[in-house]
């Protein structure tokens, strides 16, 4: 570990069923935990800004979440008005259909626009793991860090499947150093955790967060 467990921490609510208060007790708990972020819906930037507003943690923005099937001019748009409304990351869904097609080029204009429309924003691009081939995984580090990638994440944690030690391992050997890995889904308790920082996560996004930080103050 590089940095106190805290500062891995993507501190995470991706729900459909979130509110307002939720939204305000999730920046809450990054200010009482110092985590790296918070990672919500675009609709909810402006709120977690404002929230957290005198503070270094920052403000992640899911794109194109969780499927990644949204054309490629509204993804970028939502991009643009993520950043425009206070977002300092945008963690975009790549389209997963066009990848598993071989349409490659499309998936590298995919990810190019958004890049553009972060601007200076950390862009991560959730792969969506648990739907791939080890081949397509490799495949998606690669286009991904060719269009500006800065770091690579396996999953929405919203399909079938989470982060994974191997996979997170086959992902940090695909992006040489070029991108930052980012694992998320599935991430809820302590070992699981360290675990994934061992297998080489630079972040970690997760919703159990606090009682990881609560399990390590105990241990």
């Amino acid at each position: 570990m590089d940095k106190p467990l805290n500062k891995y921490f993507d501190h995470t609510l991706l729900k459909p069923e979130a509110t307002h208060e939720d939204i305000i007790n999730l920046c809450k708990e990054a200010k009482e935990y110092d985590f790296y972020s918070v990672c919500v819906n675009s609709m909810y930037v402006p709120l977690a800004k404002e929230e957290l507003k005198g503070t270094e943690v920052k403000v992640a923005s899911v794109v194109g979440f969780p499927l990644g099937a949204m054309a490629t001019e509204p993804k970028a748009f939502e991009t643009e008005w993520a950043v425009n409304n206070g977002a300092d990351e945008i963690d975009m869904v790549l389209p997963i259909g066009l990848l598993k097609e071989g349409k490659y080029p499309e998936v590298g204009r995919d990810i190019e626009e958004v890049k553009k429309a972060a601007r200076n924003a950390v862009l991560k691009v959730i792969l969506e793991t648990c739907l791939l081939t080890e081949e397509e995984i490799l495949k998606a580090c690669a286009i991904a860090v060719e269009n500006g990638a800065d770091f690579v994440k396996t999953s929405t944690g919203f399909s079938t499947k989470g982060a994974d030690i191997d996979t997170v391992k086959l992902m940090k050997n695909a992006v040489e150093g070029k991108a930052k890995v980012k694992a998320s889904g599935g991430i809820r308790d302590l070992d699981t955790a360290m675990a994934m920082i061992e297998a080489g996560a630079d972040r970690l996004g997760a919703s159990s967060t606090v009682n990881i930080m609560k399990e390590l103050e105990n241990r």
